[in-house]
């Protein structure tokens, strides 16, 4: 990201809105004024770094938006930008924080996501990579591979709470891309998760790097939140009406259907050979 990142950098590491009332970063994230920094490449879709202005406060953020999306052949209904918002309300039902404030908003190149820019713990490596069978204490292997140098590694991430939970997110809104860069280490332990625009597809889509917990059985805590989100898939017609602005009926449906489906079989999913189950590149 060359100069955007330095420049991201110079707000402060951390999470931005942890020292503000919770209504007051999304007053300003949603009607602050919105001025553009700089444009972060490479990105297969128009994104921004930018600053959300109101008053004494400001929010640094990442614009994406909606006209500078490019259509994906198996993602055809909807937009990027409303699967970005959506992944944030079911992250905000689970009780999870797992995706930074986002919202929906007109912008300098017309209505998009912006979302606040938490800049992580560049120090750690919550996704990584090691010299085959040679697994840090705290982590989990995920596979064996080579790397650009045709070396023996192994694919690991670490075995937290923080990242356990952003494991089980994914298998709910079926995230076709969780790549070891979009999990940020935030320096306090917490993980964000981003880049979720090709989420909540109603076919089996899930790709990701974070398999070390396949087959293990859900944990109380992540049934509960389970259970909890169910709930407002069924009962909070709010919640459900705002889902179905942002998705297809079918997809908010499958979201239901995957709920249900790992409470009943009460253990994390494993890989399937019907579909990668790696995003590529991984990082």
């Amino acid at each position: 990201m060359g100069e955007h990142e330095a420049a991201a950098r110079a707000w402060g590491e951390g999470d931005p809105t942890a020292a503000l009332d919770p209504a007051l970063a999304r007053e300003v994230l949603t009607d602050g004024t919105l001025e553009i920094r700089g444009r972060i490449m490479p990105a297969s879709n128009a994104t921004y770094l930018a600053e959300a202005v109101e008053g004494d406060t400001m929010l640094p953020c990442v614009y994406k938006p909606i006209a500078g999306e490019r259509p994906l052949w198996d993602f055809p209904h909807g937009t990027l930008a409303g699967r970005e918002i959506a992944a944030f309300l079911v992250s905000s039902a689970l009780g999870w924080d797992v995706v930074p404030l986002t919202v929906l908003r007109e912008g300098p190149h017309g209505p998009g996501m912006a979302q606040v820019w938490c800049e992580p713990d560049t120090s750690v490596e919550a996704v990584d990579l090691c010299p085959e069978g040679d697994v840090p204490e705290g982590f989990l292997r995920v596979l064996d591979a080579t790397d650009g140098d045709d070396r023996p590694v192994s694919l690991v991430h670490e075995d937290s709470d923080a990242l356990r939970r952003m494991a089980v997110f994914d298998v709910l809104v079926n995230n076709a891309d969780r790549k070891g860069g979009h999990v940020l280490a935030m320096p306090d332990g917490h993980r964000y998760g981003v880049d979720h625009g090709i989420c909540f597809h109603e076919e089996h889509k899930l790709r990701t790097v974070l398999w070390g917990w396949a087959g293990q059985s859900l944990r109380p805590e992540d049934r509960t939140a389970v259970e909890t989100l169910v709930q407002r898939l069924c009962d909070d017609e709010r919640f459900e009406r705002v889902l179905d602005e942002l998705l297809t009926e079918d997809e908010v449906e499958a979201l239901r259907r995957r709920c249900r489906r790992l409470l009943a079989k009460g253990r994390m999913p494993s890989p399937g050979g019907h579909w990668p189950s790696i995003p590529w590149p991984a990082f």
